[in-house]
């Protein structure tokens, strides 16, 4: 897969099977456009290209009033879309100026004249440009005007999956990982570096790796205990992940997410690490002493082996 930063830079494709989107989350109801582009790329003798943007649309239009938190990172759904076997994958700079970019100039000056688009498929109830002005019904003049094919992914399909970037966040947000993940259709995962904490865990026997996300739009989970898979060096461990403000241990001002590797020894300062989240243990809440923390963590332990299965 080919990876061209800004529209200017795109160096052409054979027969271009294009579509657009944010893709935040690459879950199952993008998944019903990617095969479709992909399908269709085999019937044209095409390749695919899919124009996506960053920063997040909704971060550059609100940017004092937005609590927007995202599902991938850029890294990771680059990776996403990689596994889904796309040619081609633009990353357009969204700026305000952008933004104001009419459905006819995204058209002509974007699709036609720099991409040469052979045939664009969107998913149902589309909207582009300017102030989402753009619709499948401009887009068949613009068709027939400009000589690409059009194709729209039916409302029943996109109906049956029934899956949304935002239904997924809720999902996350209430500590519905299962769901999340069966939407997704992968584990949802974040990557961070591990720095020093307090060493709390240490005492109790079960040490952990304090972790800073990579991207601060990152969207965590519910407060709460999770089992988790992690990967560190290229080995995969069981762990179980906390996140929260370790009321028993007297509190933190600040969010935490710590997890403890099972049947690992060794130092993960300063290393980066990625987490997929298999299944929500319990909330976080406060025991009445650390001896009950430590049972009840025994316990958490001993579900991840269950549930975690390398």
């Amino acid at each position: 897969m080919k990876v061209h930063y800004g529209i200017q830079n795109f160096s052409g494709a054979r027969n271009p099977i294009v579509t657009t989107g944010t893709f935040d989350g690459v879950h199952i109801g993008h998944s019903k456009i990617l095969e479709r582009l992909k399908k269709s790329c085999i019937q044209e003798k095409g390749e695919s290209v899919l124009i996506t943007f960053h920063p997040h649309p909704r971060l550059v239009l609100f940017p004092e009033n937005n609590d927007l938190r995202l599902l991938n990172s850029q890294d990771e759904k680059l990776e996403l879309l990689e596994k889904a076997g796309l040619d081609h994958v633009i990353i357009h700079p969204f700026t305000r100026e952008f933004s104001r970019t009419s459905s006819l100039e995204f058209v002509r000056d974007i699709l036609v004249n720099q991409i040469g688009v052979h045939k664009l498929i969107i998913g149902y109830n589309h909207h582009f440009g300017r102030n989402r002005e753009g619709s499948f019904e401009s887009l068949q003049e613009y068709a027939h005007v400009y000589d690409f094919k059009l194709e729209e992914i039916p409302a029943e399909e996109v109906d049956h999956v029934n899956v949304s970037s935002t239904k997924i966040r809720n999902a996350i947000m209430e500590g519905e990982i299962a769901k999340a993940n069966s939407f997704l259709n992968h584990p949802y995962g974040l990557r961070g570096k591990v720095v020093p904490g307090e060493k709390i865990g240490r005492e109790l026997g079960f040490p952990t790796a304090n972790i800073i996300p990579d991207d601060k739009y990152k969207l965590i989970p519910k407060d709460g205990a999770y089992a988790v898979m992690v990967k560190s060096a290229g080995q995969n461990f069981a762990g179980m992940m906390n996140i929260g403000f370790r009321p028993t241990v007297g509190g933190s001002k600040s969010r935490s997410i710590e997890v403890h590797l099972l049947n690992f020894e060794g130092d993960l300062y300063d290393q980066s690490i990625e987490v997929a989240f298999v299944q929500r243990l319990r909330d976080e809440r406060s025991f009445e002493n650390l001896e009950e923390l430590r049972k009840q963590l025994t316990l958490d332990s001993n579900k991840t082996r269950e549930l975690v299965v390398l």
